[in-house]
């Protein structure tokens, strides 16, 4: 059984990337540079955000963080992404999602600037994913085709089941496995909460991208014998054995589902980094259609 480590393919990604920034840095130009803004102190948002900023100096980008209150008002918050988004010198936008009930999610997605929108969750950017036309591919998906494609695991005229719906994940993954690009080409299921029968769907699949937040969901009897796991579940399950108080679960039982599995992404350690590696090849994207085009 293949072990997709996140670590090894996200550092493929890192080194092409960083590549090109000292090759920008030679030829006396700035390198892409990424604004994160981060609502509140959830925990996870933390972790992520951190590990964005550490990722972008790992690969030369530069990197601007802003932190704001749990209660700042929305429209505050809408005022710094246009800040950003009138700089000529930030080429990569983001919040970090969830925000506090009293803003609106959709309302700050869409102030982001289409062209600047590096996690890939504007209506604009969706529409183009959607028609196949070049654009921004949402992060968690692209590090899923990335990694995809470092372990070259053949996706074409495959059965695939995406679980789960979210805009973030589950919707666009789907569309992109279903596409004509070197890794889609499949037959795609996409189920959900009122998904019926999801085992013997499941059972059927040759390839099986796990999104729903749920721990140890997918168990052994719902993975045939060769078929490929992406677990794209993380969640913080209590565990008082542990130094943190918490374990991080992903949404497949690793042990039952790695016996009958070719291939499978580990919990941490797999998608969460390709997601990572995403963002950053958006950002360079992002930058080399303001700068270089």
């Amino acid at each position: 059984m293949l072990v997709l480590d996140g670590k090894i393919a996200s550092a493929a990604v890192k080194a092409t990337l960083l590549a090109q920034t000292q090759a920008l840095k030679t030829a006396g130009k700035r390198t892409p540079h990424l604004a994160a803004i981060l609502v509140g102190n959830n925990g996870a948002s933390e972790t992520y955000v951190a590990s964005k900023v550490k990722n972008c100096e790992e690969t030369g980008f530069e990197s601007t963080l802003v932190r704001l209150d749990a209660d700042i008002a929305e429209n505050v918050l809408l005022e710094k992404i246009i800040e950003f988004n009138n700089n000529p010198l930030v080429d990569g936008i983001l919040v970090q999602l969830p925000l506090p009930k009293h803003i609106d999610e959709a309302k700050v997605i869409e102030t982001i600037n289409p062209s600047k929108d590096v996690d890939g969750f504007h209506p604009a950017n969706v529409g183009r994913l959607v028609q196949g036309l070049p654009t921004f591919i949402p992060a968690t998906p692209y590090g899923i085709l990335l990694m995809l494609e470092h372990f070259n695991i053949p996706t074409k005229g495959k059965n695939a089941v995406v679980i789960g719906r979210s805009n973030i994940v589950g919707r666009p993954m789907s569309i992109l496995l279903s596409s004509n690009i070197p890794q889609g080409n499949c037959t795609v299921t996409l189920c959900h909460s009122h998904t019926t029968h999801l085992k013997s769907i499941c059972a059927q699949a040759d390839i099986i991208v796990a999104a729903l937040g749920a721990p140890n969901f997918v168990t052994g009897d719902m993975v045939k014998p060769g078929a490929v796991i992406i677990d794209v579940g993380i969640t913080r399950v209590e565990d008082p054995t542990s130094k943190k108080g918490f374990r991080i679960k992903g949404d497949v039982n690793y042990e039952e589902a790695s016996v009958n599995a070719s291939a499978i992404t580990p919990v941490p350690g797999g998608v969460g980094l390709m997601t990572i590696a995403g963002l950053l090849k958006n950002t360079m994207k992002a930058y080399e259609a303001a700068h270089l085009s």
